[in-house]
């Protein structure tokens, strides 16, 4: 965690330059030059750090600025906005990274876009958007003071769910939205999304307001699965169910963020102990060389 963030009952408003797309505008984070980069959907110890369990911990960053995070965002999503990793992006209008604050204690995780986010590239702008904004109303809060997105970055045809191959495809870009954003509180709405962060099968119906302390990459953060707005808008008692739910939000971000896992260091490739076991029994001959520069992931 930033010694910078600060934490408090709701989520900061936005920093810096409010015109600044992703620093609390409530605008997608758009073009900015590369100023930074992390590591790539191929970085295969970054993507598997844990075989089989792509969320599991990974040894911590450097601490990051807000502004630096912000500015790795970006870089992110320039990323995003020209993937072809799978079909999706054939029949999608536009790529929807996420709106709102790149430095919120809060994060709203939905399932994809549909028509209207396709056509405007922002997330839940459709009547399932308008109900999320009443609702972050009804606790003291708007969309600038929170980050929204999708585990899907591209519309599915016809609204269908996501496929397995689109998640494995698309989750590395959410992975690295989780780690820059550095949330406390993490809620996701609906199935797909709870199902992926928690890296388990149980429906929302049995999880809807149980929260619980979950390694999302590098940090501990306090997971909140919520029904769908979508499921919430005709259903009476789903809506009730999400509205009761919803008000729980700033007691949990008044906690604060839970205990952090200790810094590990990684642990050394079987190759790499095998050349250090070699580079022992060499002889030193004059003086040593200067150590290698480290890689920058």
């Amino acid at each position: 965690m930033s010694a910078t963030k600060v934490h408090s009952r709701c989520p900061r408003s936005g920093l810096g330059n409010q015109n600044t797309p992703g620093a609390g505008s409530g605008y997608r984070v758009g073009p900015q030059s590369r100023v930074g980069l992390l590591p790539t959907f191929e970085d295969r110890k970054y993507r598997h750090p844990v075989p089989g369990r792509p969320w599991a911990g990974i040894p911590s960053p450097p601490v990051r600025t807000a502004s630096e995070r912000r500015e790795l965002l970006k870089a992110v999503y320039e990323e995003a906005r020209e993937c072809t990793r799978c079909p999706l992006s054939q029949t999608r209008t536009t790529v929807v990274f996420g709106a709102g604050n790149a430095d919120a204690d809060l994060m709203f995780i939905g399932e994809a876009p549909g028509a209207n986010e396709d056509r405007m590239g922002l997330p839940f702008v459709g009547q399932a958007g308008k109900l999320l904004d009443k609702l972050l109303a009804e606790i003291g809060l708007d969309r600038k003071d929170v980050w929204i997105c999708n585990v899907l970055k591209c519309r599915p045809p016809d609204n269908r769910d996501p496929n397995p191959n689109e998640i494995e495809a698309c989750q590395d870009y959410l992975r690295r939205q989780v780690d820059l954003i550095e949330p406390t509180v993490i809620c996701t709405l609906g199935n797909f999304s709870t199902k992926l962060l928690r890296e388990d099968t149980t429906g929302i119906s049995r999880l809807h307001g149980r929260e619980e302390v979950r390694i999302i990459g590098p940090r501990a953060v306090r997971l909140y699965p919520l029904y769908h707005p979508a499921a919430a808008l005709y259903t009476p008692s789903t809506l009730e169910a999400l509205r009761t739910d919803f008000h729980r939000i700033p007691e949990l971000l008044a906690l604060g963020p839970p205990e952090q896992p200790e810094v590990s260091e990684p642990i050394p490739e079987l190759d790499d102990l095998a050349k250090a076991d070699e580079d022992e029994d060499e002889p030193t001959m004059g003086e040593p060389e200067p150590a290698a520069q480290l890689g920058l992931f």
